[in-house]
């Protein structure tokens, strides 16, 4: 789905420009010369994440239940399974974090660098369980990581508890189909309503599901055959997304209903699947597919150029203004090299050991 590719590389790349303006000394130096343009990314690039939840969502009905019924036949070699391919590149992304953070901590002061990591610091990391137990992250970002196998885990729990009640007598199987999503659509429900509005819940999918499950909804809305119907469920969407909002207004969950109402458009006007796309397009559609390499790896770059260009100061704002395009143009790269070597590969029990280890003894050494 090219499209998609497109839409989270433009969502990335506004999640970077977001870190970049909030992080290190640079973007306060070239703040004069762009001052509106930085003040956006710092203040509302973070709701591009909401773009990746509602494609995340997409994505994951699409693969676990196209037509409503889970197509999983071992849930928890499926969970193992997702749990792997997040785990590879974000092992290896923290690993570096950690060993650039401890070489740059003599030069930048401050709640920018990560303070040196204690060992259950880093097992929870390892874990996905940083923000549920209280731990400072080691890199920014990381915590959608930790959501996203949340919300995974969710949605096949709700898409699988169809197969618990149909080994009861009293469950017909003609009720098969539409459990899922009538599951699905009472917990987003209850999350643009509930859950969304207490920051309490902010480090589990209770939270997020809202943004997740509506891209759930929209793929099977999106399977519709009548016309008729697709338009009435979008009606419907959209107006139980206006109502959260009314209820109460949050910038992030109309990012996410917009995102949501577009791609249900795209879908049915099979945008997604167009093959050929402008080659104006192509680079943006490339950056999409190592978004998340991107996503995981930035950061450590961050450092490593604020620590540089810090060093010579005293200087002018455009030097800032460079060192932060060369960040974004350093971490691309860096993203690719973390692509090919780890994200692309089959995921391995071997691997994910491998990377754990060599998380946990760079964090040993540099606490060392």
């Amino acid at each position: 789905m090219p499209l998609l590719d497109i839409a989270k590389g433009i969502a990335c790349a506004v999640i970077v420009g977001h870190h970049l303006s909030r992080y290190g000394a640079m973007p306060v130096g070239a703040f004069p010369l762009a001052p509106d343009f930085l003040g956006w990314l710092g203040d509302d690039g973070r709701l591009a994440v909401q773009v990746f939840l509602v494609i995340a969502g997409f994505l994951a009905a699409a693969s676990l239940a196209p037509d409503g019924v889970l197509r999983v036949d071992r849930p928890l070699a499926r969970i193992f399974q997702r749990y792997g391919r997040l785990v590879m590149p974000y092992l290896a992304a923290l690993t570096v974090c950690v060993l650039v953070a401890a070489i740059v901590r003599p030069w930048m002061s401050g709640d920018d660098v990560p303070a040196s990591p204690s060992i259950g610091q880093l097992l929870a990391h390892g874990l996905l369980m940083q923000d549920l137990l209280g731990y400072e992250s080691l890199s920014t970002g990381v915590w959608y990581v930790a959501i996203d196998f949340q919300l995974f885990v969710l949605a096949l729990t709700l898409m699988g508890l169809p197969a618990l009640w149909r080994r009861t007598p009293a469950a017909p199987p003609s009720r098969e189909r539409w459990i899922p999503v009538a599951l699905v659509l009472g917990v987003v429900l209850a999350s643009l309503v509930l859950f969304n509005r207490n920051a309490d819940l902010d480090a589990t999918a209770l939270y997020f599901f809202g943004a997740y499950g509506l891209g759930m909804l929209v793929f099977w809305i999106g399977r519709a055959t009548r016309a008729s119907t697709w338009q009435g469920a979008i009606v419907l969407l959209a107006l139980a997304g206006a109502g959260a909002l009314a209820l109460d207004w949050r910038s992030r969950i109309a990012t996410a209903l917009v995102s949501a109402l577009l791609i249900a458009i795209a879908q049915r006007q099979d945008w997604l699947s167009m093959a050929r796309w402008p080659d104006a397009a192509m680079p943006l559609q490339r950056l999409g597919r190592i978004s998340y390499s991107l996503f995981l790896i930035h950061f450590p770059v961050l450092l490593a150029t604020n620590a540089a260009v810090g060093q010579m100061r005293p200087h002018a704002a455009w030097i800032d203004a460079l060192g932060m395009a060369a960040t974004f143009g350093l971490s691309v790269a860096a993203a690719l090299l973390l692509y090919r070597w780890v994200e692309v590969r089959p995921a391995s029990w071997r691997a994910v050991i491998a990377l754990f280890a060599a998380l946990l003894v760079s964090g040993m050494l540099v606490s060392a």
